[in-house]
């Protein structure tokens, strides 16, 4: 699974990932956070510009609708070699961080270190699309 668009910039003017409508999503300027039923594509505006590891992000998309039964069942497999556990992925922030990081191509430590608000929305954008999928 390769999603080339979600890089860093040094500039913070510009838009990390440019969402240029490629895959069904939506561009930064139209919506503010796209929720993720549409499409399978959640475009992550930042409230302000984010920086980790040196790189900044102004946006991040998202690629829900990429995503594969194989994909779920690694999660798991990865959470329960770290003895980590999500009873239900619908209830479970540590399970929707990893599968937004996946369907976003970045590292999960990219997800988890942002602050809480942008947190929260990514990984409620991941429940979104659980359920609209029909888990």
């Amino acid at each position: 699974m390769s999603n080339d668009t979600n890089t860093a910039t040094e500039d913070t003017n510009a838009p990390v990932n440019g969402a240029d409508g490629a895959g069904g999503a939506t561009t930064p300027e139209s919506k503010k956070g796209t929720k993720a039923g549409n499409a399978g594509v959640y475009v992550h505006k930042f409230r302000k510009t984010y920086e980790f590891e040196g790189k900044k992000y102004d946006t991040l998309n998202f690629y829900f609708e990429n995503l594969t039964g194989r994909d779920m069942v690694t999660i798991e497999s990865e959470m329960q070699a770290n003895n980590e556990y999500a009873l239900d992925p619908l209830l479970s922030r540590n399970f929707q961080g990893k599968m937004s990081a996946r369907a976003a191509n970045i590292g999960n430590d990219v997800l988890e270190s942002m602050p809480i608000q942008e947190f929260n929305a990514i990984t409620n954008a991941a429940r979104n699309f659980l359920i609209d999928s029909g888990y």
